[in-house]
């Protein structure tokens, strides 16, 4: 019997969506609300340094950035964590694309939009059940005048339910794709192998696929989110309980030091305790840390 790795880890995931670009091609056609006649025929991969690192968060994002064939870019991103800060990153990481399209000299009328596809391990709208939600600039007055340029999806996985997109088949069974084949499930449903696309994707999730190096990688990225889960939940507990000034700093105190001790950046640490980075190496290098 076939053993599967989860399709929302790092290595399964770009290697799917990262090395199989009709793979990408499917799954972008099948979420992203593209009209007849727009959708995505080619991609080719964007180089990294298109679109610099964010260090927000280290380990808990996983992300894939193409061009299709109309010149649109798109950012593919996989989150396991879910925070406020999210919004604000992946609003910015768009940004930047759609920015460094404009070299010296060229005409504003050859930008391109640039979509992100952002599909959540863990809920982040707590007032409705439903579970797609789509963010573009529009009028507020007239919702019919929308500014082409920047849009963003975000899709639940926790909240996804088959009958929801029972109208977009191949959309459903990408959901239940990444929702179902895991470590746990040595079972895959009938009809997600049916499709051929689908079929293909659970054939790289197979672990006899993956050398022993990478299997390693695998198990790590998954402590690495462990680690980033327990910071940031010993970073609330130490905000709510202590209610003084200095309790609140002995806190972050200690978040700091454990969060370095987990080997978190200094950027990634200043964004769960909210202090500065000199703040922030001040206090290892009083504990001897730097």
């Amino acid at each position: 019997m076939a053993q599967y790795l989860d399709p929302k880890n790092d290595l399964v995931f770009k290697r799917i969506f990262g090395e199989h670009p009709d793979l990408l091609v499917s799954f972008l056609n099948a979420l992203m609300p593209l009209e007849k006649g727009n959708i995505i025929e080619s991609v080719e991969y964007l180089s990294p340094e298109l679109v610099p690192d964010n260090p927000l968060k280290k380990y808990s994002i996983v992300d894939v950035r193409c061009k299709d064939n109309h010149g649109r870019f798109f950012i593919v991103e996989m989150q396991m964590e879910w925070s406020s800060i999210f919004m604000k990153r992946m609003l910015l990481n768009a940004a930047k694309v759609y920015s460094s399209q404009l070299g010296k000299g060229k005409d504003f009328e050859l930008l391109q939009p640039v979509y992100t596809l952002a599909i959540l391990n863990k809920n982040f709208d707590a007032e409705t059940e439903e579970f797609y939600h789509r963010y573009q600039l529009i009028n507020r007055q007239n919702t019919d005048e929308v500014i082409e340029g920047l849009e963003m999806i975000f899709v639940e996985l926790q909240k996804f339910k088959p009958e929801s997109l029972i109208d977009r088949k191949i959309a459903v069974l990408w959901l239940r794709f990444l929702k179902e084949v895991n470590e746990e499930n040595a079972w895959v449903s009938d009809e997600l192998l049916e499709n051929p696309d689908i079929c293909r994707a659970v054939d790289i999730c197979e672990k006899g696929g993956f050398t022993d190096a990478e299997l390693a990688i695998y198990d790590k990225y998954w402590d690495n989110i462990s680690t980033e889960i327990s910071v940031i939940s010993n970073s609330f507990r130490e905000g709510k309980a202590e209610g003084k000034a200095e309790g609140k700093a002995e806190g972050k105190a200690e978040v700091v030091i454990e969060s370095h001790k987990a080997g978190l950046p200094v950027d990634t640490i200043a964004v769960i305790t909210r202090l500065t980075p000199d703040q922030i190496t001040s206090i290892l290098k009083e504990q001897g840390l730097l």
